[in-house]
């Protein structure tokens, strides 16, 4: 499997109908702390969204919710995975991406047979209070080393100016948050990094 080398992240099926138009072809949805019908209603409009952009949309947690609505991709963190699932995820055919952080978590991850691993955060992150400090390049280099052919994805801290240093040393997609979030114009950073990352882009169509 092969993943985008752009991997968006944002909370809300709004951002989603911002920037997906723009180009994007991987986005994860990541909502916390709302309702089942709410997390519903925006599950089903970033999917329509995807859909009609052909552009492959990741549910983060939620892989009960994915499933009733027939997404294809779920995304865990270690303490979701523990609960998960794994037999009902792959018999709805989703396709799972798992977040690791140490050698312990990437051992956990793909002992799930996943189909992508990421590895965060690389450098420090404004994103959310993180216990472990930056992971650094070479350990990057390291994890790729681990994980062979399954892709892996780097998160935390990821800018324009990184991006190469994160290829070099073995990720096949970098993922973002608040480098475009955060942004005064949300919609030419995501230009940006489309353009940026646009060397290491395959027909995946």
């Amino acid at each position: 499997m092969k993943l985008d080398p752009f991997y968006l992240i944002v909370d809300s099926s709004e951002w989603i109908a911002r920037l997906v138009p723009l180009g994007v072809k991987l986005v994860q949805l990541r909502i916390k702390d709302r309702s089942e019908t709410e997390l519903r209603k925006e599950i089903r409009s970033a999917k329509d969204i995807c859909a009609a952009n052909r552009c492959q949309l990741i549910v983060n947690d939620y892989w009960r919710l994915a499933i009733e609505e027939g997404c294809d991709f779920i995304h865990l963190g270690q303490e979701d995975l523990a609960d998960a699932d794994l037999g009902a995820i792959r018999s709805a055919g989703l396709k799972l991406g798992v977040s690791t952080h140490d050698a312990a978590e990437l051992t956990a991850a793909l002992s799930a047979s996943p189909d992508y691993v990421a590895l965060g955060p690389i450098y420090a992150t404004i994103l959310k209070q993180m216990k472990w400090a930056p992971q650094g390049l070479e350990r990057l280099r390291h994890w790729k080393s681990l994980v062979g052919e399954l892709p892996l994805v780097a998160i935390g801290g990821l800018n324009i100016d990184r991006i190469d240093g994160v290829f070099e040393h073995g990720a096949d997609s970098a993922a973002v948050v608040t480098d475009i979030t955060l942004n005064e114009s949300p919609e030419e950073k995501t230009r940006q990094w489309i353009s940026a990352t646009g060397s290491k882009r395959i027909d995946l169509s």
